[in-house]
């Protein structure tokens, strides 16, 4: 099959075909539930900050770990697969989230309950970094036909969460039950597990050569700041939403069923975007009108809950969940912009670890500015006025560069 990627790179080394559907499962799967840790509290938060006497601090806190985690855990991911490999590293990061997400469902403190969301959103952190690297590596001629496959499937992941989190909760037709809620996703990643454990042999550590790459050499790149910047920033405004979303739709008088219909709404648009999406960059040489058409709808969503937050809601939640299609473009981006597998994996994990460093104070920063005002027009002011260092920065990132080129050069600049 001819590439169709504009910076394929070498073939990947011969292996057998079932190894690679393998590889392919065991991708597609561990994407599914990259996101259920995070976005399943949402629906229930009102729920399980009762149920677990959580305060003000303690509720934003939540909303803003997944972030949290993001980084100050994936700057770990590459070093890991350094020294253990890149398929022992994602096994690693599913048995984090099937701990994490088993246990935290059984707690009755809200420090635990913070402590063990911690532990499966860090194993989210480190699949977030690897799966970049696992692309790069198994499929370098497909970058973005799998990354497609894998963005979908995070998507479809992400929208399963927001959707089904509260029937599930509410299974028995009685009092909605937020432990069983949240203890579903718990066994869907068990399942995930299955294929990484057929990975598990002959797995290595990576060359010397693919690990010559460090986050150090990265943040002395233009291309790694303003891909670290973009990351940031878009995650910023997802994790916003997703923290914050479903209950500025129950304080504008929807039920808390309705609230996740509208939030499935906002994450089910970037199922078929997601597919698209890093299809159509992977065939650009500057994504820029991609990013253009992405940051427009975020505008849209915006203005309309701030004017028409009940009346519009559906209308809203379709283009903003559009505007979150951000990040399928980034991700893409990150194995366009590389050269290498050692490239991708140091690329990854400098773009995500500083960007949600940027990001963390989105989630957290919306919860206090409500508290403060008591009305969600200004942090959604905020949001908005935040699309435009992110457009900027993103189409910095969408020029046609690489990551080894800009290092190479900075050798050879006197």
């Amino acid at each position: 099959m001819a590439s169709t990627d504009p910076t394929s790179g070498p073939e990947p080394a011969a292996e057998p075909r079932w190894r690679r559907v393998l590889v392919l499962v065991g991708i597609v799967a561990l994407a599914f539930n990259l996101r259920p840790a995070a976005v399943s509290i949402g629906p229930l938060l009102d729920e399980i900050s009762d149920g677990l006497h959580m305060n003000d601090v303690e509720t934003a806190l939540l909303t803003a770990l997944p972030v949290v985690c993001f980084a100050s855990v994936g700057a770990l991911a590459p070093r890991l697969a350094a020294l253990i490999g890149l398929h022992r590293s994602a096994f690693l990061s599913l048995i984090g989230v099937i701990a994490g997400l088993a246990a935290r469902a059984h707690v009755h403190d809200a420090l635990w309950f913070l402590v063990l969301s911690f532990v499966s959103l860090s194993g989210m952190a480190i699949a977030n970094v690897l799966l970049p690297s696992l692309v790069k590596l198994h499929f370098p001629d497909h970058v973005g036909t799998v990354t497609a496959l894998y963005s979908t499937a995070l998507a479809i992941g992400l929208t399963a969460a927001s959707t089904l989190t509260v029937p599930i909760a509410e299974h028995g037709g009685g009092a909605t039950d937020w432990r069983a809620g949240i203890f579903a996703w718990a066994l869907l990643a068990a399942v995930a597990a299955v294929p990484w454990l057929g990975l598990l042999r002959g797995d290595r550590r990576t060359h010397a050569a693919d690990a010559s790459i460090r986050g150090a050499d990265v943040a002395r790149t233009r291309l790694g700041w303003a891909m670290a910047t973009f990351f940031g920033l878009q995650s910023l405004q997802a994790y916003s939403i997703f923290g914050w979303v479903a209950k500025l739709y129950r304080d504008n008088g929807f039920t808390a069923h309705t609230a996740g219909l509208l939030l499935g709404v906002i994450t089910g648009i970037t199922i078929p975007l997601s597919w698209l999406i890093p299809r159509a960059a992977a065939r650009m040489r500057n994504q820029g009108v991609l990013l253009t058409a992405l940051m427009i709808c975020y505008l849209i969503g915006y203005l309309g809950l701030i004017i028409a937050p009940h009346g519009g809601a559906w209308v809203w939640a379709l283009v903003v969940g559009t505007g979150t299609c951000t990040f399928p473009l980034v991700l893409t981006l990150i194995g366009l912009r590389t050269r290498t597998p050692g490239g991708t994996a140091a690329l990854s994990g400098f773009t995500q670890s500083v960007g949600y460093l940027i990001a963390v104070i989105g989630p957290f920063g919306v919860g206090i500015i409500h508290d403060a005002t008591g009305s969600w027009r200004a942090p959604l002011i905020v949001l908005l006025a935040l699309c435009v260092p992110q457009y900027v920065v993103g189409m910095a990132a969408c020029r046609p560069r690489f990551l080894e080129d800009e290092l190479e050069s900075a050798k050879v600049t006197p």
